[in-house]
């Protein structure tokens, strides 16, 4: 598979791209484990025009992560033109436009899965996009507003009649938001329209190794998306990497390999911010998240005060408490 110049090997796997989850600390790590290709968290196009500068600290990429999607949303095309300009300046191997995000405080306005109900906007932005700067465009967006107007067959032909490289099909529409399970049917339909000649990308539940096999298999997608099965669990790459390649699920990492990577996030995550509650605050959401600590009996309280700690040592003395708990469990036979 292939995006404008840069090629891919068979079955690829994106890290979807998340707010206030894929910063370069977690890309990094989903890179380490075997992900093809990171987007970055959604950018505002009137905050970078703005040079706001938490939006601005958004454009930080580094070497390691390519091949990386910058990714911005906006209402105005303008606005989201001059936004790639700037994004571009950055030197993102992609530049993605939002037309997906279903949150109010974005589609409310009119931008990300907003536009979904101004679709001659959307299209004007995206020619002005693809106008405006000579990295490679794509779109991320969904199936449609809501469950009577799905109507991504014929937006993914006018998306790619606008010059965009590949796009990425979130199988939800916007008032469905996370809820409910993802529709590939219509992910598959566009992958198959004869008409369709850029590159289909699928995402929405693809939570293990054999859902990512099923994708590709049944609906014949070019790369597959993993967005919240990743959160505390950047490692998920790599075991759906092993299953496409053999059928059959990886041995799985010892808990005390698993903790240690957690408290290698939680690290990461300070040395990005720069400071260590920021980052410990910015942790919670993998450390809530991860399937680490699945099983283990009594664990609420723990995680409770896991999750409310805001410094280091105390924050690790915690994990290394479940580490310790948790050998000896399985020495006991409390564990399998």
């Amino acid at each position: 598979m292939q995006i404008a110049d840069i090629s891919f090997p068979d079955h690829p796997l994106f890290l979807a791209p998340m707010e206030d989850v894929t910063d370069p600390a977690f890309r990094l790590m989903c890179k380490r484990f075997g992900a093809d290709m990171v987007y970055t968290e959604f950018i505002s196009a009137d905050a970078l025009v703005r040079n706001v500068k938490r939006t601005e600290q958004k454009l930080t990429i580094y070497e390691e992560e390519r091949p990386v999607v910058m990714q911005i949303y906006g209402r105005e095309p303008d606005a989201v033109a001059e936004a790639a300009r700037i994004a571009e300046q950055a030197n993102p191997d992609i530049i993605d436009l939002n037309f997906g995000c279903p949150v109010k405080k974005v589609a409310g306005k009119g931008a990300g899965a907003g536009l979904l109900r101004d679709i001659p906007k959307m299209l004007e932005i995206t020619r002005a996009v693809v106008r405006a700067v000579k990295k490679p465009v794509t779109v991320k967006t969904r199936l449609g507003w809501d469950e009577d107007s799905k109507i991504i067959v014929t937006l993914a032909e006018q998306l790619q009649d606008c010059g965009i490289r590949a796009l990425a099909i979130h199988g939800r529409t916007r008032c469905q938001m996370y809820k409910g399970e993802a529709d590939w049917t219509l992910i598959g339909e566009v992958k198959n329209n004869p008409r369709m000649h850029i590159p289909i990308i699928g995402n929405g539940d693809v939570t293990t190794p054999e859902r990512a096999r099923e994708c590709f298999d049944r609906y014949g997608v070019d790369a597959v998306m993993v967005g919240r099965a990743a959160i505390g669990h950047p490692w998920i790459f790599q075991e759906m990497k092993h299953f496409l390649a053999t059928g059959e699920r990886m041995p799985a990492y010892r808990f005390a390999w698993q903790i240690d990577l957690l408290k290698e996030h939680v690290l990461r995550s300070m040395e990005w911010l720069g400071d260590e509650r920021k980052g410990i605050v910015h942790s919670r959401r993998h450390l809530a998240a991860t399937p680490v600590f699945k099983g283990i009996p009594h664990f609420r309280e723990t995680r409770i005060a896991m999750l409310r700690a805001e410094k280091l040592d105390e924050l690790f003395a915690i994990i290394d408490d479940v580490k310790l708990r948790y050998s000896q469990l399985m020495q006991e036979g409390g564990l399998s």
